[in-house]
């Protein structure tokens, strides 16, 4: 059986596609033998240089896959995570992360273009110009290991979640060109008595400057490419997973004898095991209202479970009536947890 494909069914199949997730995850990222030709991610990459093209910019950013999306400095192309070349792996890394960064086409393109900010701004060298320092502060400026964000803050475009324009005056760039660069974008209605509208109409400016301009900067380079990446998925897993293990702070007890107060033996069955049915249910309703990673709150729902056991409690109420009070403490409770964190993108 050639290693790198196998024939099952009459079919071309990778050798490790079909393999146990327990056994993927035993496989090392540079023995995947993936490329992005012939995926769906080639043709949004394609999207994305016509959207340059469109726009008059010269440039057109190579990318490769890599653990991560990232722009090293200097580089005028990008890296991409290596599991959107594969639908097995965007399956493999919804069951680890509970989400696939970038996996729909709209989530893609919007980190597409964020990259493609960087790696212009790398082309160009645009962080040199007084005036990008003016609109956006210095690039020099050290990247803190946490950032808090202001979510009611209009200084900053919205592209990417976690309010990340704010991280970094070198983000805040690269989102404000994602924004620019949208076709059919209504930036200017949707951000009107924004400050932020400042920012849009730089980059706006900026790009009619560099219509037709061949760039100074022209890079092949390429950093931390798969075939690089002798880690397993199951090492690459633990050591991503370990970056969401926050200090989870306990839910007090008393909160939550609140929430389920009922007596044992209950109609409407214990705490832990609603808990575990609404799992799913209540990770998508708290990542909406607090636009944190599902992981962050899957782990506070691993700390409430058991607690929830040990205390022996009980529903008083039907899952129904239980389930917005509970969405409540989880949100209040994530809140909590991740205030003063650091964002957890690598861009």
């Amino acid at each position: 059986m050639e290693r790198t494909r196998a024939r099952r069914g009459g079919a071309n199949r990778i050798w490790w596609e079909a393999l146990p997730q327990d056994e993927l995850l035993d496989v090392r990222l540079c023995d995947l033998g993936l490329s992005v030709e012939g995926t769906a991610l080639e043709a949004r990459v394609e999207r994305l240089h016509e959207e340059l093209r469109l726009a008059g910019l010269v440039p057109r950013p190579y990318v490769w896959l890599a653990s991560d999306f990232f722009t090293p400095d200097g580089l005028t192309g990008f890296a991409v995570p290596f599991y959107l070349a594969h639908r097995r792996l965007v399956r493999l890394e919804h069951a680890m992360m509970f989400e696939a960064e970038g996996a729909t086409h709209a989530d893609c393109m919007r980190l597409l273009r964020h990259e493609a900010g960087h790696a212009i701004d790398n082309a160009f060298r645009l962080r040199r110009r007084a005036r990008f320092r003016r609109v956006f502060g210095p690039a020099g400026t050290p990247y803190d290991d946490v950032y808090t964000p202001d979510p009611r803050s209009r200084d900053f475009v919205l592209n990417l979640p976690q309010w990340y324009s704010q991280s970094h005056p070198v983000e805040d760039f690269a989102e404000t060109f994602a924004v620019c660069l949208k076709p059919g974008s209504r930036w200017r209605s949707e951000y009107r008595d924004w400050p932020a509208l400042e920012k849009l109409h730089y980059v706006d400016e900026l790009l009619g400057d560099l219509r037709g301009v061949v760039p100074p900067v022209r890079t092949r380079r390429r950093e931390e490419t798969l075939p690089a990446l002798k880690v397993t998925l199951r090492e690459h897993y633990e050591e991503k997973r370990a970056r969401y293990c926050m200090d989870l702070p306990s839910v007090h007890d008393s909160t939550l004898r609140k929430l389920f107060e009922g007596a044992h033996g209950s109609r409407h069955g214990t705490a832990a095991a609603f808990l575990r049915r609404s799992r799913t249910e209540l990770r998508r309703r708290v990542c909406a209202m607090t636009d944190q990673h599902p992981y962050v709150i899957d782990q506070l729902l691993n700390e409430l479970v058991p607690r929830c056991r040990q205390l022996g409690l009980q529903l008083s109420r039907s899952p129904r009536e239980t389930f917005v009070d509970t969405a409540i403490v989880l949100t209040a409770a994530t809140i909590h947890t991740v205030s003063g964190r650091s964002s957890t993108y690598s861009r």
